[in-house]
């Protein structure tokens, strides 16, 4: 699905598809999609619900487990016995163990997937508590999407964020998506279209989400008041319309951000 210079269409990849709500919304803003999931049933689900887009050429379905290895290789995967959403790479907790299934699974690095399918306009990733280690993967091999949104179950995920150049950022509540956007406006093809968001999908990114965009300053202030836990941080490289800027004293004076150097500092 590599782009050649006369190709229209943006790139969105989706680490951790599950059930495919979100391929289905990518597909409707005229996105190319790239979608990797772990587990075989829900792959073999997916490719039935788009057999058509994936006849076209539109999307790509990869069954594998991501990681941030710089090779691959088989891995166990987890999932879930009563909640396929909670299934994941590594191991889960000892106390927990029992309420999952271990698998053997072919692994790919992110960066890879990305090499062989072309340059990215946006990227989900959603892999339950592995999305630290596929940013750092991603960014360490200079992938820099437009727009990318990861699980923030730790702040390292905005931390990696604000390390690596992003400038606008977007709190979405996992929670909120099915009814925020019940009867969404977005961006389509071939201009506005609406669409719903069903339970346990990731929602819109870019300019169709409605709430605002916030500089790293105010985003800091924000996540300290809604917490971490099931949301999404969203961030664009570039600033996004009516962001909102909070300068505090001392913050951003330091260059830093928890730990990491701002690659502005």
């Amino acid at each position: 699905m590599t782009q050649s210079p006369g190709t229209a269409r943006k790139i969105a990849y989706d680490f951790g598809m599950n059930n495919g709500d979100d391929v289905a919304y990518y597909l409707l803003k005229g996105h190319d999609v790239v979608a990797v999931e772990a587990n075989p049933t829900l792959c073999q689900h997916s490719r039935a619900r788009f057999a058509r887009e994936i006849d076209e050429g539109r999307l790509t379905i990869i069954n594998a487990v991501v990681t941030d290895a710089e090779y691959q290789d088989e891995v166990d995967f987890y999932i879930h016995r009563t909640n396929d959403v909670l299934s994941q790479f590594p191991a889960p907790a000892p106390e927990v163990r029992e309420q999952f299934d271990r698998i053997r699974l072919a692994s790919i690095p992110a960066t890879v997937i990305v090499r062989n399918h072309g340059e990215p306009h946006y990227i989900k990733i959603d892999l339950e508590g592995f999305d630290p280690n596929v940013l750092r993967s991603l960014f360490g091999a200079g992938i820099k999407p437009p727009f990318i949104s990861a699980e923030s179950h730790s702040v390292e995920v905005f931390s990696l964020l604000c390390a690596h150049g992003y400038r606008s950022f977007n709190l979405v509540d996992g929670l909120s998506v099915p009814k925020v956007y019940a009867n969404a406006e977005i961006a389509g093809e071939a201009g506005p279209v609406r669409h719903a968001f069903p339970w346990h999908s990731t929602g819109p990114y870019g300019e169709d989400l409605r709430s605002p965009w916030h500089d790293a300053e105010s985003f800091f202030y924000l996540l300290a008041r809604r917490r971490l836990g099931w949301k999404d941080v969203h961030a664009s490289l570039e600033p996004m319309p009516g962001t909102v800027s909070v300068r505090k004293n001392g913050f951003a004076a330091t260059g830093t951000l928890m730990g990491y150097p701002r690659s502005d500092a």
